[in-house]
């Protein structure tokens, strides 16, 4: 048989003749065997593809690719199809063309000193009609909602019980009073026959307290009788004052007594109206020296939506503390409520008139600009520039406020194209400029009317 060949045996030096034996042949394959490599197996063929690096290299180029396309793209539109940006040289915009802006002229008027609060109409007499007298309701002659007047019959209970009561003292009073004036006679006569000693003194003495017996019987009766009286009128309940009358809470034929609590009907004052409203304890001052002096405060009242003029009164009470929870305190407002627009329990907005400020610089709101350098407007100089003008502002009434110190009656300031202008900046105005401040403007509200000069 041929003998296998180790392949991972190492042929001989040359030079050595020797043949290892089989004893030799078996520790010289272990000495050697680690140190002689496995030949190398190749792995199975894989498809054929661009390598990894060239992929992203290719992805980067790509994002640079488009991100120069959209900077071309961009710089493109803004040579050739955006609006050239508004750039100031010597005070005008790119091109030499001004801005077009509104121009009002500052003058003079009244700034009405407001204080405003919310408040609630309060009838200035709410009256739950009850009887005072137990008895069958007889009738019951109002309507439902009606306009009834100080006086007019609004229940009747029935009566007669109390009118059979009333003779029956009459009656009464009548034996008393007969037999009182039968001891005065009594008293006289003993008095004559114990001036003559015809009688015995005690008589005469007894006889007076008889008569004095007589009198409190009478006087007893005449109570009575004025009682029943009462009760009568008591029968006939009439309107406690003059108001409407709301829904009817008893129907006729029922008993009705003393103890009921749900009464009648309800009769509210509409006329004169109150309402009570709160302000800020910091209002106080303000309102405290308007009502100690003769002028009366003045209180206008809106509606919920603080649109429409429900009507004008004057404040006529301040309560005597202020509300810890709150900061608050109430005051009550009279209104004469002719066309009665104001009903009871209804949610108002109350505006004080606290002072007015006569003659004062005044300045529309909508050329007021706040920033950087604080409160100030743009002036529009001679030469149809503007400048920056900082202001000092006093209290506010609807589009007009007044200003302190920063402009003089006559000042032309910018009420409208403000947005791109700067200070120097070049500006135009459109047709006729105004003389006063614009009608309108920024929503003047229509409470607060201004008064000029």
């Amino acid at each position: 048989m041929d003998e296998k060949v180790d392949p991972t045996r190492r042929p001989p030096p040359p030079g050595d003749a020797r043949e290892p034996g089989p004893a030799q042949a078996e520790p010289l394959a272990r000495k050697t065997q680690p140190e002689i490599p496995a030949p190398a197996v190749s792995p199975p063929p894989e498809k054929e593809g661009p390598p990894e690096p060239r992929r992203r290299r290719s992805f980067v180029g790509f994002l640079i690719g488009l991100i120069v396309i959209g900077g071309l793209g961009y710089y493109g539109y803004r040579v050739f199809f955006a609006p050239a940006p508004a750039t100031h040289t010597h005070g005008q915009r790119a091109g030499g063309a001004p801005q077009s802006v509104g121009v009002a002229t500052i003058g003079t008027g009244d700034i009405k000193i407001i204080y405003g609060g919310l408040g609630t109409v309060t009838p200035l007499a709410t009256i739950t009609v009850r009887t005072q007298i137990n008895g069958i309701l007889m009738e019951v002659p109002f309507k439902e909602g009606q306009y009834v007047k100080k006086g007019d019959l609004l229940a009747q209970i029935d009566d007669r019980p109390y009118k059979l009561a009333k003779a029956q003292y009459e009656g009464q009073l009548a034996h008393d009073q007969g037999l009182l004036q039968q001891a005065q006679t009594d008293l006289v006569r003993y008095q004559t026959l114990v001036a003559q000693n015809s009688i015995a003194k005690q008589q005469a003495e007894d006889q007076v307290y008889i008569v004095k017996q007589y009198q409190g019987s009478v006087q007893t009766d005449q109570a009575q009788i004025d009682t029943q009286t009462l009760n009568i009128a008591y029968c006939h309940i009439t309107a406690p004052v003059t108001g409407r009358v709301g829904l009817r809470l008893v129907d006729p034929g029922n008993y009705v007594q003393t103890s009921d609590t749900t009464g009648i009907a309800v009769v509210t004052q509409l006329q004169p109206i109150s309402v009570i409203f709160s302000l800020p304890e910091d209002d106080i001052p303000d309102v405290m020296a308007q009502m100690k002096s003769a002028t009366a405060l003045t209180a206008t009242v809106y509606d919920r939506a603080n649109v429409h003029e429900l009507g004008t009164g004057d404040v006529t009470v301040l309560d005597n503390q202020i509300d810890t929870t709150t900061g608050m305190v109430k005051f009550r407002a009279e209104f004469p409520n002719a066309d009665e627009s104001l009903f009871p329990n209804q949610f108002v907005n109350v505006q004080v008139l606290a002072r007015t400020l006569k003659g004062v610089v005044t300045a529309p709101v909508p050329a007021i600009q706040r920033g950087a350098p604080g409160t100030f407007v743009y002036l529009v100089n001679a030469d149809n520039t503007v400048s920056v003008r900082k202001l000092t502002l006093g209290p506010t009434e609807g589009n007009m406020v007044q200003v302190l110190s920063g402009l003089k009656q006559g000042d032309r300031v910018v009420t409208d194209g403000t947005d791109r202008l700067t200070d120097g900046a070049k500006v135009f105005v459109p047709g006729a400029q105004s003389t006063a401040a614009p009608e309108g403007a920024a929503g003047h509200h229509h409470h607060h009317q201004r008064n000029p000069e």
